[in-house]
């Protein structure tokens, strides 16, 4: 897949009300042109008094990362929920009209296993921070 093709995802089943759901730790990576510091700040402080179970935001001039849980039937709906995040919020959050540059999304137990650290960074930061990579 050549990296300026856009994501296809594969259509899910119908819910179905009997179908249990998950919680899915998602982490969302977005990128583009350069915004001032306070800019995505800000754009990232209203996003997550919009987006329920918003857990922490990091951010640089020309990147940024959000981390939360998201309810959903299955991973590829999740995933699904996930990619549209920043799309569905750029208006009403004044995001800056960055893409999608990666998506992680794993379910609880797998996100509880990892612990205190991944990749030397804390794994588990306090909900609604907000902090510069």
């Amino acid at each position: 897949m050549d990296a300026a093709e856009p994501l296809r995802l594969v259509p899910d089943e119908p819910a179905s009300p009997d179908v249990p759901r998950s919680m899915w730790h998602i982490t969302l990576t977005v990128a583009g042109p350069h915004v001032p510091d306070p800019v995505i700040k800000s754009a990232l402080e209203r996003l997550s008094h919009e987006h329920p179970f918003l857990l922490s935001g990091r951010y640089s001039s020309d990147r940024a990362e959000v981390r939360y849980w998201e309810e959903a039937q299955n991973v590829s709906t999740a995933l699904r929920m996930a990619v549209l995040l920043w799309d569905e919020h750029i208006a009403s959050a004044q995001l800056p009209p960055w893409r999608v540059v990666g998506v992680e999304v794993v379910d609880r137990e797998t996100f509880h296993r990892r612990g205190r650290y991944i990749h030397e960074q804390p794994g588990l930061v306090a909900a609604g921070r907000v902090i510069p990579f």
